[in-house]
């Protein structure tokens, strides 16, 4: 008699979702991979690099929608996934901050993630960053908060019934810094230059604040990664 394996509905439904984005990423391969011939053969080639900036969009498409499906969204909202729970003790050591501290920060990087599509562990890799998890950190430049918003810049981001001092909220300052994150990434064509200007370090060609932001979100993952192998 054949065993019968059942996955749970969360797995499945991940399962599902990656399968879909797999073959959308295939399709338009598939695309550009015939529009490239084409281009060859007829010697256009501001086509074949058209065609590089199409695949090269397609593919952040896919990276962004594996991420937003990493967590269910019934789960999102009451509990960390494993590498954020991971990622959560390495902070909670590494930055001597209680877990009960940390706690409402990571559900909201979670959340607001998901929302823009990011990965939460970037958000939170900026945090260590910019304020070591201090939220009531501010720059000589006036950037506030855990994300080191710059209030001027962003009073758009903020909710209509919030007050300015909000800024300081640790939830509120990180979905608004997530959100100038996002627009950053989107404005300047990927992570490491939407880092870098975040960062205020834009003409840096040494990237040095985008290396620092990714190596420790490699920290993170790491992290995350030990406790689902424990």
């Amino acid at each position: 008699m054949f065993a019968t394996t059942f996955l749970p509905p969360a797995m499945l439904r991940v399962s599902t979702v990656v399968y879909a984005l797999l073959q959308k990423f295939l399709m338009v391969a598939g695309f550009v991979f015939v529009m490239g011939l084409i281009g060859l053969q007829s010697g256009h080639l501001g086509l074949l690099d058209g065609l590089k900036s199409l695949m090269s969009s397609a593919e952040a498409s896919v990276i962004e929608d594996e991420v937003a499906a990493e967590v269910p969204a019934e789960e999102s909202a009451t509990s960390l996934s494993p590498r954020m729970r991971g990622a959560l003790d390495y902070v909670s050591r590494r930055y001597r901050v209680s877990t009960d501290a940390l706690q409402p920060i990571f559900e909201t990087a979670q959340i607001t993630a998901r929302q823009l599509h990011l990965d939460p562990l970037l958000i939170i890799a900026v945090i260590g960053v910019e304020s070591g998890f201090n939220p009531f950190s501010q720059s000589v430049f006036g950037a506030q908060g855990l994300m080191q918003v710059v209030p001027r810049f962003h009073m758009d981001k903020l909710p209509e019934e919030a007050e300015q001092a909000s800024f300081l909220d640790p939830v509120t300052n990180v979905q608004i810094g997530a959100r100038v994150l996002k627009e950053s990434i989107r404005r300047n064509g990927g992570v490491e230059d939407g880092l870098q200007q975040f960062g205020g370090a834009i003409n840096d060609p040494g990237r040095r604040y985008s290396t620092k932001v990714l190596a420790e979100k490699q920290r993170l993952e790491q992290a995350g990664q030990r406790l689902r192998n424990t």
